[in-house]
């Protein structure tokens, strides 16, 4: 990379997979297993979801990396969808980054960090719900608003730092194997031995696809990654590849360190574990681990959310002072960072963990479903991407695995959890309205069935 690449593109091929890393392991993977357990029965079954989920996000990873190796920009779903599709499909897109992919995915992360710093048991009076994941928010939003370049190595620390952990307590976890956890030694009750229902495993399915659902991040920032084309697929793949086969071993842990009913329903999985296996120390070093992680997650997220909006300020779908401003030597959306702080804070004040799991499950499994199938799109001789059809059988094979798991498994879970759809549904129906308001005021200036500005 030169010099004028460097200043320009701050991010390599190791920074785009740490951020994928970052997005990926974040409060799912801590949460998802306690709550998939009481749908399911079974810890053998929660670990099949755990690798199904795994190979459903790597077709999604492959085929996200197909479109970011033809559209090199900043912008993932929002550009994908205003190319190929139509420019109203992109700004929905976008919309459902603002308020589910970055803002409630930023709060869900936010609360678990809560839950996990200050047990219920250990939080003084004074603490009221929400604060420290608010400051959390708030601190990483300044970091990457005011010093981008700071930032970026801060980011990066944090992720070797994160992943050092998680498998040093991995490595201990398994060092006690010999001696028994408290799982292993629990005679399997006949609920354990129960089949789960269609509905169960697809609920639990849809929850497990939200912890792999940072498998995208870096065509959020395609744009600033070194030679994209290239580094921006490879990473996806290479960081999705990783991440399942971390989680699979962290599940395991996670799943049979403790007995099935000590985490039946439980949030913090993590910490109930490392407490079967080690005690209160490990118990405790656990929490400090899980907390690295969580903070990690946000910041990764304050990075990648506020370019989709910028981008879509630049294309003039969102209000012009979201657009990036120029800060030293590169352009930093920082009052799209701002609009990302002010949202993620207002939605760890006012929300509770499940309600967020079930709505962020739903709302990002259909928006990562509809822009996949932007893979039969981008071969079409309209295409606005170009008409090649290099590996083309192969990449429609995945997308189409893709699609139809993912679409299947949320309307199988949205039968036994209708109420996913309400927020689902309030996202889509505010975002074609601000969509048609724009498309007739000049502050959006953008006109019904005009794609993106392309190069």
């Amino acid at each position: 990379m030169n010099n004028k690449e460097q200043k320009t593109r701050p991010f390599g091929f190791w920074s785009a997979v740490g951020l994928v890393i970052a997005n990926m392991i974040g409060a799912g993977v801590f949460t998802t297993s306690g709550y998939s357990l009481a749908d399911l029965g079974s810890r053998q079954h929660v670990m099949y979801a755990w690798l199904l989920g795994g190979l459903i996000a790597i077709c999604g990873a492959i085929c996200y990396g197909r479109l970011a190796s033809q559209i090199t920009e900043s912008g993932g779903e929002y550009l994908f969808l205003s190319r190929l599709v139509h420019p109203s499909a992109g700004f929905i897109a976008g919309w459902v980054s603002l308020l589910a992919g970055f803002t409630g995915a930023i709060a869900f992360a936010a609360v678990t960090f809560e839950s996990y710093a200050v047990p219920d048991f250990a939080k003084p009076t004074w603490l009221k719900p929400g604060m420290l994941g608010i400051v959390a928010i708030i601190v990483f939003g300044l970091l990457h608003g005011l010093i981008v370049s700071k930032g970026v190595v801060t980011q990066n620390l944090v992720i070797v730092l994160k992943i050092l952990l998680l498998a040093g307590f991995i490595g201990y976890a398994f060092y006690c194997f010999p001696a028994g956890w408290d799982g292993m030694q629990v005679k399997l009750p006949t609920k354990e031995a129960s089949s789960p229902s269609v509905y169960g495993i697809a609920s639990t399915l849809v929850w497990i696809s939200l912890s792999f659902s940072g498998f995208n991040a870096a065509v959020y920032i395609s744009g600033e990654v070194s030679k994209p084309e290239k580094n921006v697929p490879r990473a996806l793949l290479a960081a999705t590849l990783l991440v399942t086969a971390f989680y699979l071993v962290l599940n395991f842990v996670f799943l049979y360190g403790p007995s099935p009913e000590a985490i039946r329903g439980q949030a913090d999985v993590a910490a109930i574990a490392s407490f079967s296996i080690g005690g209160p120390v490990l118990s405790f070093v656990v929490r400090v681990i899980v907390c690295i992680a969580l903070l990690s997650s946000i910041s990764s997220m304050i990075i990648a959310g506020p370019r989709v909006y910028a981008k879509m300020a630049e294309d003039g779908v969102f209000p012009s002072w979201l657009k990036p401003s120029r800060r030293g030597k590169l352009d930093v959306p920082f009052s799209s960072i701002l609009l990302q702080v002010v949202l993620a804070c207002v939605v760890v004040a006012f929300s509770t963990l499940e309600s967020l799991l079930d709505y962020l499950g739903f709302t990002i499994s259909v928006t990562a479903a509809l822009t996949v199938a932007c893979v039969f799109w981008a071969h079409r001789g309209s295409s606005q991407i170009g008409t090649s059809t290099k590996g083309w059988l192969f990449y429609a094979i995945v997308a189409a695995v893709y699609v139809t798991a993912t679409l299947g498994l949320a309307g199988i879970s949205l039968i036994n959890r209708p109420q996913q759809l309400y927020g689902f549904a309030a996202t889509l129906i505010s975002g074609l309205g601000l969509y048609w308001i724009g498309s007739q005021r000049p502050f959006l200036s953008f006109q019904l069935g005009k794609p993106a500005n392309t190069d």
